[in-house]
């Protein structure tokens, strides 16, 4: 899974990517439009792997992991400029976008000040225009064709003309009704504003837990309604600054400093999770002496095709699932000879629908 994480121009988007990721990109107090875009691999929080370690004390620990990719910032109405983001971020499988409501006179702002609300729409505005003009070069080339005697599939046309009608409107594409067969047209067209995504406010440290804080969500939230933009979208909001020296701290030194602030986790573990959940993800559990691992798949994915995330000849060679749900194990004292005993434990054939924390054990034979 890929994430990219975007903005416009000191927004605070390679501060938040240095909080998810815990490296050290450097940061300026000025437009950057040069430079090679950065790639984070992130470990998705799970308290369930943390639990089976303690248990089966293997010899290796595996979570689930998202890479977020960062890059240099959006330019209103520069297309050169955008088109060179767009180009990194159009296989991502979800975008972060990162607002700024921190205030800080040594940071310069691309538009002067700063209104989250009109960053917001800005952002979105580009996004759809870079799709419109991806539709139009399309149906430009289809023309061209066209006089030249090859015909075009009529399907394809009209997906992308139902595309540029909804873009001429300024309505992202992810906020248009597609039918399946419509879906599986566009995925290699690889829309921007068709994406699932995120809406990142990033506020200044003395704005967190304020009125300030409720009002820049809401205000934000209420242009997203009003445009019809609420699918596949999500707002949170966080402090991008303190976000990153908590990426950058030992582990009882970052639970301290989140107590004085009041605050219960990293906002990063909200983030990750909610990009998780977006893209319809789920984990399953395997256990044993050796490792402990978390593993991702589909919600709704069936038994054999999540054998297959494992390796391709236990798919093949599948014969059932052993399932026990990870809180059904703990309250049998995490003991799988309990649970058995108590009928916790489940045999499972190929097309079981796995459920998000179930600890599988797969029989296989090839």
């Amino acid at each position: 899974m890929k994430i990219a994480v975007t903005g416009l121009s000191n927004s605070g988007k390679t501060t938040l990517f240095n909080a998810l990721t815990g490296m050290n990109i450097e940061t300026t107090p000025y437009p950057n439009v040069k430079g090679e875009p950065s790639v984070g691999m992130v470990k998705v929080p799970d308290i369930r792997i943390e639990r089976l370690a303690e248990i089966f004390k293997p010899k290796k620990i595996t979570y689930a992991s998202v890479n977020y990719i960062d890059y240099i910032g959006l330019t209103k109405g520069d297309h050169l400029q955008n088109n060179k983001v767009f180009d990194h971020i159009k296989d991502a499988d979800a975008i972060v976008n990162v607002v700024r409501a921190f205030r800080d006179d040594s940071i310069t702002h691309p538009m002067n000040d700063i209104n989250p609300v009109r960053d917001f729409e800005t952002l979105e505005l580009e996004l759809i225009f870079g799709d419109l003009e991806l539709v139009e070069k399309r149906l430009e080339r289809i023309k061209e064709a066209e006089k030249k005697g090859k015909k075009a599939k009529p399907e394809e046309k009209d997906i992308l003309h139902k595309c540029k009608e909804a873009l001429e409107k300024e309505k992202p594409l992810r906020g248009v009704a597609f039918t399946e067969q419509e879906k599986g047209l566009m995925r290699p067209m690889q829309f921007l504003s068709n994406k699932p995504e995120i809406v990142v406010i990033n506020m200044s440290e003395e704005d967190l837990n304020s009125k300030t804080q409720e009002e820049t969500i809401a205000s934000i939230q209420s242009v997203i309604e009003a445009k019809g933009m609420s699918e596949n979208l999500k707002v949170l909001s966080l402090c991008g600054k303190i976000e990153m020296e908590l990426a950058q701290m030992g582990e009882e030194d970052a639970k301290a400093f989140l107590q004085d602030l009041g605050i219960i986790e990293p906002a990063k573990s909200m983030l990750i999770r909610v990009s998780y959940d977006m893209l319809g993800l789920i984990s399953f559990l395997t256990y044993g002496d050796d490792e402990v691992r978390a593993w991702t798949i589909h919600k709704g994915d069936e038994a054999q095709k999540a054998a297959g995330k494992i390796h391709s000849d236990i798919e093949r060679g599948f014969i059932r699932a052993e399932v026990i749900g990870f809180e059904d194990f703990i309250a049998a004292g995490a003991s799988l000879a309990k649970a058995k005993e108590r009928g916790m434990v489940r045999l499972e054939g190929k097309t079981y629908e796995v459920r998000d924390g179930d600890m599988i054990n797969f029989r296989f034979n090839v």
